[in-house]
């Protein structure tokens, strides 16, 4: 758990006790009570003609395997345009975003799912991805993250239907 000494409302002391079912820091002087936010990623699923666009990751974690295009949401950015942003940094190619296909939790990352069209760019590996490419549900390479795994595993599913 992160950790606080003083309370960022009125300074003063924080104590740790259970509250509503979790250990939590908390000040018995205004109330204030210290919530453990998640992280915010924004991913596109990017299908055309049949195929996937997944990039594959040069960093850790994950090192090495597929994933779809995505990234942080940075403070005060609206989710949408993060998830176009990254689109962009990562495989060169501009989107226009068409709406939200999902919100998953993965590992303590809240992930907002996006669909896009390609509006401009070039498609290639950037930022910090080695490649880039676009599958066929039976070309799936090894993927990285669950949220990553529900997604594509979902679309293969579609695919068979």
């Amino acid at each position: 758990m992160q950790r606080i000494n003083f309370c960022p409302c009125c300074g003063a002391a924080i104590s740790e006790g259970e509250l509503f079912g979790h250990l939590r820091q908390y000040c018995s002087a205004c109330d204030y009570i210290h919530y453990l936010d998640p992280k915010v990623a924004a991913a596109i699923f990017l299908e055309v003609d049949g195929q996937v666009l997944l990039v594959q990751r040069g960093v850790d974690p994950e090192r090495g395997k597929w994933a779809l295009p995505a990234g942080f949401v940075e403070r005060d950015e609206d989710p949408a345009l993060a998830a176009a942003r990254e689109m962009l940094e990562e495989t060169g190619l501009m989107v226009t975003i068409s709406g939200l296909l999902n919100v998953l939790f993965d590992r303590g990352v809240i992930v907002c799912v996006y669909g896009a069209t390609i509006t401009g760019g070039t498609l290639q590996a950037m930022d910090d991805v080695t490649d880039v490419g676009w599958f066929r549900p039976n070309d799936i390479p090894t993927l990285a993250f669950a949220s990553t795994h529900q997604l594509v595993g979902d679309w293969q599913a579609r695919q068979k239907a």
